[in-house]
């Protein structure tokens, strides 16, 4: 599928990889709370694996969010942000209706996310807790950024 692209005022949703601001994303990201010291190796590579939506004022990146997808039946939205000087915009929930409404993202049986702070944003699109936790399993490894680093 093109890329798509979205207008409101000022702003600019692309999901455009070319327009991607790598940079920009490595460093908000690694200073995020998921994912702390993430490389700018494994940033580049998360981008490539995923359908990405870069937010923009014009032509400065002021916000991202990926999902991860087979297109068909799952998808999970990580790396979701909005530049601290540009919240209280509107701009997280405009992404939000972008990427729920995405010509190859609907129709999935179930969407995934994690989240510690922004449970209200999503709710607003139909995210809810799991049901049932006890159903899904996980491999956590924290601090694999911060392993990646050292030497040795």
């Amino acid at each position: 599928m093109a890329n798509t692209e979205f207008i409101k005022g000022d702003f600019r949703i692309s999901t455009d990889p070319a327009l991607l601001n790598v940079e920009v994303i490595h460093q908000f990201l690694s200073q995020s709370y998921w994912a702390e010291n993430i490389p700018l190796d494994i940033v580049k590579k998360s981008i490539a694996g995923s359908l990405c939506f870069g937010v923009f004022q014009h032509e400065l990146q002021i916000g991202f969010a990926r999902v991860v997808t087979d297109k068909a039946t799952f998808a999970y939205l990580a790396d979701v942000f909005i530049d601290e000087k540009f919240r209280g915009l509107g701009l997280a929930k405009w992404l939000m209706e972008i990427i729920i409404s995405h010509p190859e993202l609907t129709g999935l049986r179930r969407w995934m996310l994690g989240t510690r702070d922004a449970h209200g944003l999503y709710r607003q699109f139909g995210f809810e807790e799991i049901p049932n936790p006890e159903r899904f399993m996980q491999i956590h490894n924290p601090d694999v950024y911060r392993k990646m680093s050292q030497p040795g």
